[in-house]
């Protein structure tokens, strides 16, 4: 990452179009000398990737959570770009959903082309990091629970900024995520089983990654549902916080074809935690059966 120092951007609409500013004083500055309020300013997401890769399970307390193992290398899925969405920006959750889950992570994002690297010179290929949202509409799970398309990549589920921030050194970083002011996932950085320069490495052994490309790395134990009206809120040590309000989408997910959003065990096991059975919640019946629980 060069020896610029520790330096903030941000991307913001002004004057009708994207701008890029740095973060000087509390204040967004712009190439001309202009200072924005921050909480005046209409954020983009800080980069623009030509793709968003996501690892599975990478924090310890988040496995025990799940009570379950880690594969001896990590494993992947793809956010469409289309599911970018910035801070301050709604977050949509569609009628007849109820399983939006929120996992506060850490963003990775590639500075140049990297191809076939070793871990080691990963360093130089990342540009700096940014804070994700990794929201999933559980609702989809039972269909799509290998790709994660609609799960984790529907419009507006990927949430990063507010700003990219070079030299950031992600070790032992404290990072948490809350809900309407209530602090609901707490973690460190040093609970990752793969760091971020391993992860840059292992997934460059086959793809190449591009400027602006961004991987996600994985979110501590706590990811719960949120509906309409919450406001969550990302704070990572050095990086800032990212927030955003959940609102729900004016029209329904169609009925009339495709896959439905369900209830099944795998849903709601994975959206309120792996011990769920634990905590006096019922199992769900099918959903072609004549009860569904709420």
């Amino acid at each position: 990452m060069g020896s610029v120092g520790i330096m903030e951007t941000r991307r913001i609409l002004l004057d009708g179009a994207p701008a890029e500013v740095t973060v000087e004083d509390g204040s967004l500055v712009t190439a001309d000398g202009r200072r924005i309020d921050p909480d005046q300013a209409d954020h983009l997401p800080p980069v623009e990737p030509s793709k968003i890769i996501c690892v599975h399970l990478n924090y310890n307390s988040r496995v025990h959570e799940f009570m379950t193992t880690l594969p001896p290398a990590p494993t992947y899925f793809h956010k469409p770009t289309t599911a970018l969405n910035a801070h301050r920006q709604p977050v949509v959750r569609p009628k007849r959903c109820q399983y939006l889950n929120y996992e506060g992570e850490i963003a990775i994002v590639i500075g140049k082309e990297t191809y076939d690297i070793c871990a080691a010179d990963a360093p130089e290929h990342i540009a700096g990091y940014t804070i994700a949202n990794d929201f999933g509409l559980h609702d989809f799970r039972d269909t799509d629970a290998g790709s994660m398309l609609r799960v984790k990549g529907s419009d507006t589920l990927c949430p990063v900024g507010p700003g990219l921030v070079t030299d950031w050194d992600f070790r032992d970083k404290h990072i948490r995520t809350l809900v309407n002011g209530e602090v609901k996932q707490s973690g460190n950085t040093n609970d990752m089983v793969w760091d971020p320069y391993y992860l840059v490495a292992d997934l460059a052994r086959t793809i190449t990654l591009l400027p602006g490309d961004i991987i996600l790395s994985g979110t501590p134990a706590g990811s719960r549902p949120v509906g309409p009206g919450d406001v969550v809120t990302v704070e990572v040590e050095g990086l800032g916080a990212l927030t955003n309000r959940i609102v729900e989408r004016d029209t329904e997910v169609r009925y009339d074809f495709g896959a439905q959003p369900s209830q099944s065990e795998e849903v709601v096991s994975t959206a309120l935690g792996g011990d769920w059975e634990w905590r006096g919640i019922r199992k769900p019946m099918r959903a072609d059966s004549q009860e569904v629980s709420q």
